[in-house]
């Protein structure tokens, strides 16, 4: 048959038994160290009294002057055992310096010799100790005595007073009962107080044994370890509780974050409205540096109280950047589908001429056709070396054809060489956003709009700029943006387009984010030109790898934002700056 394990004690058992058996021993230790003090201090209080009774018999005159008489037991003996009697002690001897008694509780012993040495007492000393005797073992006190009691007489003998030290033991046993007995209903109020400490332990703990409560918490640091989304915990004082390293790496909060203000660390203002509540919802959109974070705030509770908050942050930047991509090609898939739309219908009006027999209307209507094709797609590859930025202004010429818009090619756009990758995959988000922003600004204003597009690289200068430059500006003919909103526009969520479902207001932030995280910069400016209002907006890239620095820290402007043709004072492309 198998016999079951004992159960192991429960924490509520564990924290009692423990505490109570430190408070039995720590009351064992004190009640020890009581009765040993108790047994010192009364052995010194016995050898205090020995020697004060042994003074007092040596004192009296009539004692040391009867040493001289012919018969000093006589005198001496009567005296002592008065005095004996009134103290309670169990002899007093006076013996000569030879040790003879003089005295003694038993009379057949007066006379005799001593039955201990009378040590320093007969060379004028006191003394004080304990021996064994005819009494027994006894505290006793040896006392020099002289002819006139006085400490500068002649030393006639001693006298010796003891007391049996039973009598010691005995007053030890009566305050035994005391001793323990408060001993024991202190660890009686001890154990009751440590079983109400370890009842609260358990409900601070909910109910949970320490093997759960390890469990718990190893499982709870895997999974905070384990999982790729951040995590934050902030108390109700801002003060960050809890960071785990995706959070940190995605916040770009330094190691001691922990216990600080999360104001303090230099987050965003939109993360800090996120994380305090001030912007509730979920999946709001957060951006950090060059991320794009997607965050979810939960509330903690403890009790029906408030105690913080925590927020989880999804990663997003590069699935959006995947996103700009799929636009990208989903923008040249429409500009294809519009000019195959554009050139089925001008194929039907030339074979419509044909059957008319209007051949050389057909003839002269197909050459302007190819010169006007022609005209436009060697003017972008003749400006633009880089296919990928050429085959985005393609269709976004398209795109604006089929609206019912212009875009144009500014004369100053200059791309002589293809640019690198991640350079390439920026420039084609700023173009893109900027476009399809100046396209949607002209449509409201109905058929007849125009955008120009200027793409244009500036070489590295030292001492100007520290590595090469892209300079993409956007005009438009739109209706332009107030001037109070020229820096709030650049904010995520803002717009001023009617939503009709999904994402808006990430547009323009997306292109910040990027201008800013290479340490380059993002305006607009309004203008007025004669009955046309617009918009520029106008971006600079740098490209970090192209120079030995590298320039301005992400998302601060410096030199490498402004290029040195503006700076001289180059000419405004065609329509100036438009809204931005």
């Amino acid at each position: 048959m198998r016999v079951p394990r004992p159960r192991p004690l429960s924490l509520t058992g564990s924290l009692f038994v423990g505490y109570a058996t430190l408070l039995a021993l720590a009351l064992a230790a004190t009640g020890a160290l009581w009765i040993a003090q108790f047994d010192r201090e009364l052995d010194r209080q016995y050898a205090e009294r020995v020697l004060t009774i042994a003074r007092s018999v040596a004192a009296i005159p009539e004692v040391g002057g009867a040493m001289d008489t012919p018969d000093p037991a006589a005198v001496i003996s009567p005296r002592a055992e008065a005095v004996r009697e009134a103290t309670r002690a169990e002899y007093i001897v006076v013996a000569t310096t030879d040790g003879i008694r003089m005295s003694h509780t038993d009379r057949e012993l007066i006379g005799e010799l001593v039955s201990t040495p009378p040590g320093p007492a007969a060379d004028g000393e006191e003394w004080s100790g304990v021996e064994t005797g005819t009494r027994g073992t006894t505290v006793r006190a040896k006392v020099p005595l002289t002819h006139d009691g006085t400490a500068g007489g002649r030393l006639v003998g001693y006298v010796s007073v003891g007391i049996l030290t039973s009598e010691i033991d005995t007053e030890v046993n009566n305050a035994l009962p005391s001793i323990l007995g408060t001993t024991v209903a202190v660890l009686v109020l001890g154990g009751a107080g440590a079983f109400v400490l370890s009842r609260r332990v358990r409900a601070k703990t909910h109910g949970l044994e320490p093997a759960e409560i390890t469990a718990l918490l190893e499982g709870r640091e895997a999974l905070l370890y384990a999982v790729r989304e951040g995590v934050l915990a902030v108390d109700t004082e801002g003060r960050v509780t809890l960071l785990n390293p995706p959070a940190r790496r995605m916040l770009g909060l330094p190691e001691d974050s922990e216990g600080r203000p999360l104001a303090e660390l230099g987050p965003a203002d939109r993360l800090l409205d996120v994380v305090s509540g001030a912007d509730p919802g979920e999946d709001r959109i957060v951006l950090v540096g060059a991320r794009i974070l997607v965050c979810n705030r939960m509330p903690v509770r403890v009790k029906g109280r408030a105690a913080g908050a925590v927020v989880t942050f999804r990663d997003r930047t590069e699935l959006d950047r995947l996103t700009g991509e799929l636009d990208g090609a989903r923008t040249v898939t429409r500009g294809l589908r519009a000019q195959s739309h554009e050139y089925a219908n001008r194929i039907h009006t030339v074979a419509g001429m044909l059957e008319l027999g209007a051949v050389d209307e057909a003839r002269e209507y197909l050459t302007d056709l190819s010169a006007a094709h022609a005209l436009t797609s060697g003017e972008i590859s003749r400006s633009v070396a880089d296919p990928a930025v050429a085959a985005l202004a393609l269709a976004k010429s398209a795109q604006a054809s089929e609206r019912g818009s212009e875009l144009r090619l500014s004369p100053m756009t200059q791309v002589p060489e293809r640019l690198r990758g991640a350079l390439r995959d920026d420039v084609l988000l700023v173009v893109g956003n900027l476009v399809d922003n100046a396209l949607d600004a002209v449509a409201e204003g109905g058929p007849g709009g125009w955008v120009e597009l200027l793409v244009r690289t500036h070489p590295a200068v030292p001492a100007q700029l520290p590595h090469d430059l892209v300079e993409v500006r956007v005009t438009d003919s739109g209706r332009g943006v107030a001037g109070g909103l020229a820096e709030e526009i650049f904010e995520y969520g803002f717009t001023t387009k009617v939503s009709r479902g999904g994402t808006r207001g990430l547009g323009l932030a997306l292109v910040r984010q990027v201008c800013e995280s290479r340490g380059g910069t993002v305006g607009v400016e309004v203008l007025t030109q004669g009955n046309e209002e617009g918009a520029v907006f106008t971006a600079y890239l740098p490209d970090a790898e192209s120079g030995t620095s590298h320039g301005a820290r992400p998302g601060a402007a410096g030199t490498a934002a402004v290029p040195p043709a503006r700076r001289e004072g180059a000419p405004e492309p065609h329509g100036r700056a438009g809204r931005g």
